[in-house]
């Protein structure tokens, strides 16, 4: 499980800057991933809070333009909210390809509502968290739109110094959070909770004060973070964050946007929450991976990496980058690995058109390098391996996995350590 969860975050830092360091180097915090990610989209985050008794914005979800017209006119509301729904930040700022601007909308007027979602639904959105090409939009949120006079930040995560949940929460929401942290640490409030006593009375309070909650609405505040809390334990979640859990001029609190991540290790008890999965946006090589307990990430490089362990993938990528190179992916086969999987890794491999040439890099504790030999003359054998193969075996039955490879008869490239593995790599590409 320690294996899996670093993979996940080593494999997303590749991509982008894991989102809550700072935080949590001020909290002193370990964040806590699952095997690999649920993906819900913003309006089923916010169907599973009202599910728990948690304010949201009354809302609507649509598929056609006349759909969230009619939607739009049920709600009757002073003002109203359309969100494409992506698995994307930053879709405010978004583009369509069909020359809208902005993936949310403000208006008074219900028919904008359909005009607007007319040039949403069927066309790609892009964002700075988007492929270059964007992604299609097939639902929209229609959702009362209110005033907030206030923001606040709150958060219930997994933290394994304290040996379970905390809540971290600031008077500063709407905002980064990680520049709160960096910025004005002394604005993150922290509280740890008990996993047999649950969120108590008075830190639910503590902590409505701290966000800055007065009068009335501190106890308002106090019941909302119980009842999140109530819902972090009934769909087994790792995170539930709220940016931003906000006061209205109306003297309520809600909480306007919240993401939601999950323990997939729970998935055979949370059947219902896990049914909401959302795919359509998922890499497909990275769906396949999974299939197989594989953890993979595409890069743009030419040489594939082929090991086993977060900090083995990270380290292996920099060194081929030292050397010239470009990792063209980050293919974790993790601890329990079998054959089977070894033959389908490299399945997954040669069928990416970018790669040039392979580095097998295992250093065997709990992987047994002769089953990692076996599985890789197999596959090339059978998948009649056409492009450089460099490989640097180390740890639990070396010797045996050598000899296996060596009397194979194959073209491997036998390597004694990773920066001499590296540098055959890039060397096998320029030939």
């Amino acid at each position: 499980m320690a294996a899996s969860m670093a993979s996940q975050a080593a494999a997303r830092g590749l991509r982008t800057a894991t989102s809550k360091n700072i935080l949590l180097d001020k909290l002193k915090c370990t964040w806590l991933s699952p095997r690999r990610w649920l993906n819900l989209q913003e309006y089923q985050s916010k169907k599973l809070m009202q599910e728990s008794g948690v304010a949201v914005q009354r809302f609507y979800v649509a598929d056609t333009a006349s759909e969230a017209l009619e939607a739009a006119k049920r709600l009757n509301a002073k003002e109203i909210v359309l969100k494409a729904q992506i698995l994307a930040g930053g879709r405010g700022k978004g583009v369509f390809d069909s020359g809208l601007k902005g993936g949310v909308h403000l208006t008074k007027d219900p028919a904008v509502v359909g005009e607007l979602a007319n040039k949403m639904l069927g066309f790609n959105l892009t964002t700075k968290q988007t492929p270059k090409d964007g992604v299609k939009v097939k639902t929209v949120m229609v959702a009362e739109a209110l005033d907030i006079s206030r923001e606040t930040y709150f958060a219930i995560l997994m933290d394994r110094s304290c040996n379970g949940p905390v809540m971290v929460g600031s008077p500063q929401g709407g905002m980064d959070i990680e520049e709160v942290a960096a910025s004005t640490p002394e604005l993150i409030f922290k509280e740890v909770i008990d996993i047999f006593e649950g969120v108590q009375d008075d830190q639910a309070l503590r902590m409505a004060t701290n966000l800055g909650f007065k009068g009335p609405l501190q106890k308002q505040a106090a019941d909302q973070i119980k009842r999140l809390y109530d819902l972090f334990l009934k769909v087994d979640a790792t995170q539930v964050e709220v940016n931003p859990l906000g006061e209205t001029p109306e003297g309520q609190v809600v909480c306007f946007d919240a993401k939601i991540n999950f323990d997939d290790n729970a998935e055979f008890r949370q059947k219902a929450v896990f049914a909401m999965d959302d795919m359509t946006e998922s890499d497909p090589t990275e769906m396949q991976a999974a299939k197989w307990d594989l953890k993979y990430i595409g890069l743009d490089g030419n040489i594939a990496c082929f090991v086993n362990g977060a900090g083995l993938a990270m380290a292996t990528c920099d060194i081929i980058d030292l050397h010239g190179g470009k990792p063209a992916n980050f293919l974790d086969l993790g601890g329990g690995v079998q054959e089977r999987q070894v033959y389908e890794a490299f399945k997954l491999l040669t069928a990416d058109p970018k790669v040039e040439a392979i580095l097998v890099n295992i250093f065997g504790g709990i992987v047994n390098c002769a089953i990692i030999a076996n599985g890789i003359t197999k596959a090339c054998r059978e998948l009649e391996l056409k492009v450089p193969l460099v490989v640097r075996l180390e740890g639990t039955n070396v010797h045996e996995a050598k000899r296996i490879l060596t009397e194979s008869g194959l073209p491997i490239t036998a390597a004694d350590n990773l920066d001499d593995a590296a540098k055959k790599a890039v060397a096998a590409i320029k030939k």
